[in-house]
């Protein structure tokens, strides 16, 4: 019988300890306004709030699409960090305006992939 309660036990505290909902998940700009030209932006992975790190860049895409030009598009090249929860990227931003970064990201521990995109302004 006690072994039994204490299974129960450990299944309610593993069952209570949810993950994060993927809408959680926050990319916001380091900077929100980087020079154009050869550039590196950097960007903040945070859940409610408090940061994360360890998470898994497996997509990065770059455009003008807030400006209506989606076709304008340019090389993203992940970059080195020396901050904690900080994820950088090497880009050349060819023109002023206001450019996407798209990002898709495994976090560890989580199920699904936390897609987001983080506008800012080259000038």
């Amino acid at each position: 019988m006690r072994s039994k309660l204490i299974a129960c036990a450990l299944l309610i505290s593993v069952s209570s300890t949810a993950l994060a909902d993927p809408k959680d998940y926050k990319f916001q700009a380091v900077s929100a306004t980087v020079k154009k030209g050869k550039a590196v932006v950097a960007v903040r992975l945070t859940s409610r709030g408090k940061p994360v790190s360890g998470a898994e860049i497996v997509k990065s895409e770059i455009n003008l699409a807030p400006d209506g030009m989606t076709d304008m598009t340019s090389m993203v090249t992940p970059v080195p960090s020396t901050r904690p929860a900080v994820y950088a990227f090497k880009t050349n931003l060819m023109m002023a305006g206001r450019w996407s970064l798209i990002l898709s990201a495994k976090v560890p521990n989580e199920w699904e992939t936390t897609d987001r995109t983080v506008v800012f302004l080259a000038r």
